[in-house]
């Protein structure tokens, strides 16, 4: 007898060779992400190899320049550091950006399970509802079996058993799917931190370039000596340090001074004394701009403007802040009357505004200080009772205290740049819709920057 041969479709031989293309093609995605992080390990060790081979060669070199060209050396070497630097970070973020686009697919899953939860307990609870409303008379009077009643009844007890699986079931993707959001925004954060932290590097190489090619051209041109251009270097860096730091409600401060209080507040707390002069000097620019204002009534906070007369009600809180400031004003010798505290937004109080009543360089409200003039005494070695919200130096150590506990130690960007949102409005920048946080954050991030590359860098190594 004859087999006869069993021929397909044509329309069945594509969807088939579809299925084998989908097949190999999940293979040959999952070779290819082995290989590619294969590769990023590979790229990894060699570019931690060249930053350690930089480093010997810039430590050396830094021991034995007397000359020129010896700092040119040791520029060349800072500068290819950097590029590997920067060749590491951007290996980091192509993983961080693999996690990433990982994770948000594994939230939207869980999105749609918990949807399919919701639409599955609308449906038992609509059988619920129609069991539970058929009443005994109905069974009577109806034509129904009792043998269909009875199933009913064992239907709406199934019913029952299915709602409590859905409501543990759609609790517990709920709860994983905020875990995972969370650790979402974590990875985005850190993803912020690595980009700008290449970009710092990028920054840093144009710098040294630039400092490169005139170090360069002086040796070949033999228009300075090597002691002429150190001269001019700690000339800069004098002229860097005498420059005036402005400060809020209290006479400006030379920048040197500002920054020995900085670093000193930075060894006793962690955070970096470039982002704490750049929330000194974001305080002092608000000042520039909303003025200040004298308490004229400590029972109901109302004041005036110190430079206008304007009347302002509620200046500062009563009696939470009007409280402890006639008690802080008291024990530093100051007259209530006349010490300087920041206006209110509006010229009359309102809940979206909030109070003034801030004091000194950082702003602190009266009831605030009160929590932090032990530490800050303690700190500075200095009784808690002479803590001075309008002393610089007990400003600068009261504000790192703040900054550490909202935790701008790390470093990192998204960690001071949150840290600035929360102590300007209590809210990090990434919870919050309000655009004069997320405003106040960017600003104070951006001055730090400044500080930084343009008046504490060019202070160091003299």
């Amino acid at each position: 007898m004859r087999r006869r041969l069993f021929l397909f479709p044509k329309r069945y031989f594509f969807v088939i060779c579809l299925v084998i293309f989908t097949v190999l093609a999940g293979k040959v995605e999952a070779l290819t992400q082995a290989e590619q992080e294969a590769e990023w390990q590979a790229e990894l060790q060699q570019t931690e190899a060249d930053i350690a081979k930089w480093q010997s060669i810039l430590d050396s070199t830094k021991a034995n320049t007397k000359s020129l060209k010896g700092e040119a050396a040791i520029l060349t070497a800072k500068i290819n550091q950097a590029k590997a630097f920067i060749k590491q970070k951007n290996i980091e973020i192509a993983k961080l950006e693999k996690d990433i686009e990982a994770k948000n697919e594994h939230i939207q899953t869980l999105q749609e399970k918990i949807n399919t939860g919701h639409d599955s307990l609308a449906q038992l609870l609509r059988k619920t509802n129609e069991i539970d409303n058929f009443t005994l008379p109905e069974v009577v009077l109806s034509r129904t079996n009792l043998s269909d009643f009875f199933s009913d009844v064992q239907t709406f007890q199934s019913v029952n058993r299915s709602l409590d699986d859905l409501f543990i079931q759609i609790r517990g993707l709920q709860s994983q799917t905020e875990q995972e959001k969370a650790a979402l925004d974590k990875q985005k954060d850190k993803e912020t931190d690595t980009k700008v932290a290449a970009q710092h590097e990028q920054a840093q190489i144009q710098a040294d370039e630039t400092q490169k090619e005139y170090l360069i051209k002086v040796s070949q041109t033999n228009e300075k000596t090597y002691a002429q251009v150190v001269a001019d270097k700690q000339a800069q860096a004098a002229k860097i340090r005498a420059a005036l730091f402005a400060l809020r409600d209290t006479a400006s401060i030379s920048f040197g001074d500002a920054l020995k209080y900085a670093q000193e507040a930075s060894a006793k707390t962690g955070v970096r004394p470039a982002f704490l002069l750049a929330i000194i000097t974001q305080e002092s620019n608000l000042g520039q701009n909303v003025g200040s204002c004298f308490v004229t009534n400590s029972d109901t906070g109302d004041g005036v403007g110190k430079n206008t007369g304007t009347i302002f009600q509620q200046v500062m809180k009563a009696p939470r802040d009007t409280v402890p400031f006639l008690s802080i004003t008291n024990r530093l010798g100051r007259d209530w009357k006349s010490t300087p505290v920041s206006c209110p937004l509006g010229v009359n109080y309102s809940a979206s505004r909030g109070y003034g009543g801030g004091m000194g360089p950082s702003q602190f409200i009266p009831s605030t200080w009160e929590l932090f003039k032990d530490e800050v005494g303690g700190m500075l070695g200095i009784a808690a009772d002479s803590a001075d919200p309008w002393n610089p130096e007990h400003s600068f150590m009261a504000t790192a205290i703040y900054m550490q506990q909202l935790g701008a130690v790390s470093g990192s960007y998204s960690a001071e740049r949150n840290a600035a949102c929360k102590y300007y409005s209590g809210s990090a920048c990434s919870s919050t819709r309000r655009p004069p946080n997320i405003s106040y954050g960017n600003s104070v991030m951006s001055i730090a920057e400044k500080i930084q590359t343009t008046m504490i860098d060019p202070l160091q190594n003299l």
